[in-house]
């Protein structure tokens, strides 16, 4: 469906997980509502990194206009390596404005509706032994029942969730949301070089992390109040895979936090990739470093890596943690010459860079071409030195963590959008627009966004 009318029952401005959950529960349920969905990437089935697709992941991104990996139909997720968590333990922000047995209802009728389109059924429950062995060191692990859909699985699941959408719900691809008039609930959009308007009855932000920065100004133009999320910054490490076998081949992903001795920061292992890939991110031009981990067994590493990131909380006066996320992260860019670095553990420890001979020695073989170089020059001293003591309490309970050739890629950086107020996710002073996911602030996961889309779902077509 292509037709763009002047006015829509619902509209929804992005194509992520959130959206498309929305727009499959509003569909699905009332056949006659016209919905149109706006998605500033492309199509999934066009979503195609150049330096992956043509370069064989050498040499570095190329910028393009709309990052592949980051933007386009089924969101950021859609190239991750899709853990689905089912429970309400972590992964968003939901049960602090619902019941936790409402949210964990949603997850699952989700994952149901995953599973209808090819999504595994396997499941990975926790371990209570493994967090015993945890707490003998003051790590603490976090855990509930978890699915790996796998980055090749996943995709597929939300093509073919996508592709029967589009017989139902209008789709635009390439289309960037421009503004929204809460006055009289008009989205103004540029679609095909031409500026359009449509009237929607009701309008959804679901616009992900990589529309957060463009919702908050948004809000600030309106001056719709937010409240500052907290900052995750530090390294992707990348590990022989045999290390944290114990733990991946039970719970699949081992979530650990760990609050530092020296500063008393809280710092968190988590976005496990059990034999997987290193990966470049570009949000915005600034390129950062994720994870990705396949199912099928020809498309797996001798490596496994995971997120190690230090928590910061600001307060008063500071108001922009994601852009203090992004300055640091392009410090990185900078001295790498417009790359990422990577940099062995024992040469951190050391105070000295990893050179290109240092990296060639390294018994850990990089998934990634990075540069070689060294974390301290770019990173905070604190989050590095929070970082450093994690590796070596982790290294208690799976020994080689701490190896002289662990390496850590630089930087990445997870940054929680700054959440709207609103009345049961409606924006106040807003009629009938809504914020949800990771966009929103009020999720960090792909089933607690999804879990938030249906909900929302439900909720317009009680209304």
């Amino acid at each position: 469906m292509s037709e763009i009318l002047n006015k829509y029952d619902v509209v929804i401005i992005g194509g992520g997980i959130g959206g498309i959950m929305t727009a499959y529960r509003l569909s699905k349920q009332n056949d006659k509502l016209k919905i149109l969905l706006l998605e500033k990437g492309n199509d999934l089935s066009e979503r195609k990194c150049p330096l992956i697709t043509k370069n064989k992941g050498k040499g570095g991104c190329l910028k393009c206009a709309n990052c592949a990996i980051m933007s386009g139909m089924a969101g950021a997720g859609a190239f991750s390596d899709g853990k689905y968590i089912i429970g309400t333990e972590y992964g968003g922000w939901l049960t602090d404005y619902l019941p936790a047995d409402t949210v964990l209802s949603y997850i699952k009728q989700a994952d149901e509706v995953l599973v209808n389109f090819g999504a595994t059924t396997k499941v990975f429950h926790p371990n209570d032994e493994l967090k015993r062995e945890c707490l003998k060191y003051d790590l603490h692990l976090r855990q509930t029942d978890l699915k790996h859909l796998g980055t090749d699985e996943n995709y597929f699941t939300m093509l073919k969730l996508i592709e029967y959408l589009k017989d139902k719900v209008t789709i635009l691809t390439r289309a960037r949301a421009l503004d929204v008039d809460k006055n009289t609930n008009t989205v103004l959009f540029s679609y095909q070089n031409t500026e359009v308007s449509v009237h929607g009855e009701h309008i959804v932000f679901a616009v992900g992390r990589a529309g957060s920065q463009d919702f908050r100004t948004w809000c600030d133009k309106n001056g719709i109040e937010c409240n500052n999320n907290q900052v995750d910054l530090g390294v992707r490490v990348e590990l022989p895979s045999i290390v944290w076998d114990k733990f991946s081949k039970q719970i699949y992903e081992p979530k650990v936090w760990y609050r530092t001795k020296g500063y008393g920061d809280v710092v968190r292992m988590f976005c496990f990739n059990e034999r997987g890939q290193v990966v470049m991110e570009n949000t915005d031009n600034v390129l950062t470093i994720n994870g990705h981990s396949y199912a099928q067994e020809d498309k797996k590493t001798k490596n496994s890596n995971f997120a190690l990131l230090s928590t910061s909380t600001f307060t008063q006066p500071f108001k922009e943690p994601i852009e203090y996320a992004r300055y640091v992260a392009s410090l990185a860019n900078k001295i790498s010459g417009g790359s990422v670095l990577v940099q062995r553990f024992g040469d951190l420890v050391k105070g000295r860079r990893t050179t290109p001979e240092r990296l060639a020695q390294s018994t850990t073989i990089p998934t990634l071409e990075a540069v070689p170089g060294d974390l301290a020059l770019c990173m905070p001293k604190r989050q590095l030195d929070n970082i450093v003591e994690t590796i070596y309490a982790l290294d208690r309970i799976a020994p080689g963590t701490a190896n002289m050739d662990t390496l850590l890629y630089g930087i990445e950086c997870k940054y929680y959008a700054t959440r709207p107020e609103t009345t049961d996710f409606e924006i106040n002073g807003c009629k009938n627009i809504y914020a949800i996911g990771d966009g929103g602030g009020f999720t960090r996961s792909l089933s607690h966004a999804a879990a938030h889309g249906l909900y929302i779902a439900d909720k317009i077509l009680n209304s």
